[in-house]
């Protein structure tokens, strides 16, 4: 057969059903050797599923796949890699203990009978050639969120890959990091691979990609140009009607700025010696949002789970309206009746239990304030209910377990479990992160409406154009310690940047 389209990898209406939702519904696409090509669409548009079925992990039930005009059968992650298509995906498939070099040749047929110098001089070469830079001997456990990215960009590589799938591959990654990976992605379009990227990041669409193609649920919109098109149009498409990309910043009544939190030379030590926080001092008020800046491990995580009572604190004073707070329990903040409510970074490790369906999730805080010894769960079910309501979430119901729920609709479920309990206090670790464009701007919203109700909001963010726009001041991080605190409306996305590499730019902040 020839290759009539002239494209590389093509797909021809591909559809797929799981239990009678149908998450992809005959989708056509195509893409080409030195080509980026970006997949857009909301949480469950079936973006995932798509690419899913190009890596072998899902089978189509309609619909045929072509490799440079070519009929292909993929039914496994091992007839993807023998087809030269390899996928890196979102939660990254490294084993810690290993070497970044264990890792690239783990599963590879007589990869460690390959003498270890040999083999690292093969990984060099390379890393060389599409600029990638690598410590072959490094264990994953000591590498930064890039280093791992690039290893498992790495391995694909090694095993022969044309065509390369990146699914979310900046959500976890910093301003500075993105930027590295946009490097290597053009260098590797230059050298003639096909690449497929998955983000919910319409800037960095327009930034890196050739061209587009929008999926709504299921469906393929459309297909553009990048040149040809903005990210109005693109939302559109997306979301399926207009939609503002303009952040709020909402302004909250004068009665309720109160002094809510003072945090006073607060340092925290890890179990090496290091300092994950240096003598840090700031004061939160109602109805501000107080927005955390800093490049990844700069002390943001340390700084939220200490407050809540999550971490132990070598020295400093946490006070919250009055009450000192520092060295309790989660449990003995909530029974002296502080009003804080958390959205951890770790949305399944720490914030919610994946295994519980959505109703007991939610009871999991809302029980403590129940009187008697039995749980009700019928109230617990009216609170879901209402959470999943109120925030739009894609769910079979309340009976629904966590885990089978997209990564934004987990967000959504925390999210509005923590928003029910009524807080003074609310601190937001990446709230966004994973989510797409309709359900971000959605959780600007919320944060908005807790700032009105004279909520003091801490926000940790890593979309500096979002902490701008959303925030009233802005708290840079590095390396533990604060370089200023400045009036967001009085500071730039580049000084913000410097700050974050421990520079002072003489910004305009204080406690």
């Amino acid at each position: 057969m020839q290759n009539e389209s002239g494209a590389y990898i093509e797909l021809r209406g591909i559809t797929k059903s799981f239990g009678g939702i149908l998450a992809n519904d005959g989708i056509d696409l195509t893409v080409s050797k030195g080509e980026i090509h970006a997949l857009l669409g909301e949480n469950g548009s079936g973006k995932s599923t798509l690419v899913n079925m190009l890596s072998g992990i899902y089978s189509p039930d309609a619909g045929e796949i072509l490799l440079e005009g070519q009929k292909l059968t993929i039914s496994s992650p091992k007839d993807a890699i023998m087809a030269g298509i390899g996928m890196v995906h979102q939660h990254f498939k490294l084993i810690d203990v290993l070497t970044a070099r264990e890792n690239i040749i783990v599963g590879q047929a007589g990869g460690f009978f390959i003498e270890g110098k040999k083999l690292s001089a093969q990984i060099k070469a390379l890393a060389g050639k599409y600029g990638l830079k690598i410590e072959p001997d490094k264990k994953v456990y000591n590498m930064s969120v890039g280093e791992k990215q690039t290893v498992e960009i790495l391995k694909v590589l090694y095993r022969g890959a044309n065509l390369l799938i990146l699914d979310e591959p900046t959500a976890v990654l910093t301003p500075q990091e993105i930027k590295g990976l946009f490097d290597i992605l053009r260098k590797m379009k230059a050298a003639g691979c096909a690449i497929i990227i998955i983000t919910h990041k319409i800037n960095e669409v327009m930034e890196i990609s050739d061209r587009i193609t929008v999926l709504r649920r299921g469906k393929s919109i459309q297909t553009v140009e990048t040149d040809k098109t903005t990210p109005h149009e693109l939302t559109e498409m997306m979301v399926g009607r207009p939609i503002s990309l303009e952040i709020e910043r909402a302004q909250a009544d004068e009665s309720v700025k109160t002094p809510l939190l003072t945090v006073d030379r607060l340092t925290v030590i890890s179990p090496d010696g290091a300092k994950r926080l240096d003598e840090v001092s700031f004061t939160l008020t109602g109805g501000e949002i107080l927005g955390i800046a800093g490049i990844a491990g700069s002390g943001q995580k340390e700084l939220c789970e200490t407050i809540v009572g999550l971490q132990k604190a070598a020295s400093g004073s946490v006070i919250f309206i009055g009450s000192k707070i520092l060295g309790m329990s989660p449990r003995e903040i909530i029974k002296k009746g502080v009003s804080m409510s958390f959205i951890p970074e770790d949305r399944l490790g720490m914030g919610l239990v994946a295994g519980m369906d959505i109703t007991d999730n939610v009871l999991l805080k809302a029980y403590q304030n129940m009187p008697g010894f039995f749980i009700n769960r019928e109230i617990g079910k009216k609170m879901a209910k209402d959470i999943i309501g109120k925030f739009d979430i894609s769910t079979q119901g309340v009976d629904q377990p966590v885990k089978n729920l997209s990564g934004g609709n987990i967000q959504k479920v925390l999210l509005g479990r923590e928003i029910q309990l009524s807080p003074s206090l609310l601190i937001a670790g990446y709230p966004v992160r994973g989510l797409d464009i309709g359900a971000s701007y959605g959780v600007y919203d919320v944060l908005n409406e807790q700032k009105k109700k004279g909520v003091g909001v801490l926000y940790v963010g890593e979309d500096l154009d979002v902490l701008l726009e959303l925030c009233d001041r802005i708290m840079v991080l590095s390396q533990g310690r604060v370089i200023d605190i400045v009036d967001a409306r009085e500071t730039t996305k580049e000084d913000i940047g410097l700050m974050m590499f421990g520079q002072q730019v003489g910004g305009k902040g204080g406690n």
